[in-house]
C-alpha cells in the first residue's frame, strides 16, 4: 500500500482545511464511516459538520469534559442540539490522561507525554478514541478518522481502529494522513 503523509511546519488556521482535505480523499477510498474530532469551544465542529456535509459521514464531537480548566464548558449547548439534528454525535466524557488525580497514578500523564512526542494532536487523538469507544459510540475494531490539532483547529488525522480504555492494547493506528512537524518545540530548545 501506498501512502502519503503531510507535515505541517506551522501552526495556522490553514491547516484545519488541509486536515479536512485529507480526510475528505481518505474518506473517499471507503471503508470508514465515522470522524471522532476534538472540538473544544464547537468552532472545528461546526465547520466539519459543513465540509462532511456532502461525504454521509458520521461525526463523533468530542469537547474538553466539563469543569475541566474552566468553571462554564466552552462548547455551546445549541451546538451539541444542531449536532444531533444532523444525525452527528458529542460526548462529554472523562478525559482519559487527565486521571491523575482520580486514580492517584502518574501513568495516564506519562502515556500523555509519550504521544506528544509525536505531537498534541496524535495524543489527542488516542484519548478521544478510548473516550468514544468507551460510550459505546465506536464499536471495538471499527475502522474511523480521528482528527485534532494543536492550541485550535486541525492538524492531526489517523486513521485508527477503534478500542475502549479498558481495552487499550487493542487501539491501533492504521494510517497518518496529517500531523505538525512539533518545530515550535525544537526552535525552542535552541534557544534555552
Amino acid at each position: 500500500m501506498d501512502g502519503k503523509v503531510v507535515y505541517f511546519e506551522d501552526f495556522v488556521p490553514e491547516n484545519t482545511e488541509a486536515t479536512f482535505g485529507l480526510t475528505k480523499a481518505r474518506l473517499a477510498l471507503g471503508g470508514i464511516e465515522k470522524i471522532v474530532l476534538a472540538s473544544t469551544t464547537g468552532a472545528t465542529a461546526e465547520k466539519a459538520m459543513e465540509y462532511f456535509s456532502d461525504v454521509g459521514v458520521k461525526l463523533v464531537v468530542i469537547p474538553h469534559q466539563h469543569d475541566f480548566k474552566r468553571k462554564v464548558n466552552a462548547f455551546p449547548p445549541e451546538l451539541v442540539e444542531k449536532l444531533g439534528t444532523a444525525g452527528h454525535s458529542v460526548h462529554f466524557g472523562t478525559m482519559l490522561f487527565h486521571t491523575e488525580g482520580l486514580y492517584g497514578s502518574t501513568a495516564p500523564t506519562v502515556m500523555a507525554n509519550l504521544l506528544r512526542c509525536f505531537s498534541q494532536g496524535v495524543k489527542v487523538c488516542f484519548e478521544i478514541v478510548m473516550m468514544a469507544t468507551d460510550a459505546g459510540l465506536l464499536e471495538r475494531g471499527e475502522s474511523v478518522i480521528a482528527m485534532a490539532g494543536t492550541g485550535r483547529g486541525a492538524d492531526t488525522a489517523l486513521v485508527m481502529q477503534a478500542a475502549s480504555s479498558q481495552n487499550m492494547p487493542k487501539l491501533r493506528v492504521n494510517e497518518m494522513l496529517c500531523k505538525p512537524l512539533n518545530v515550535y518545540f525544537m526552535e525552542k530548545d535552541q534557544k534555552d
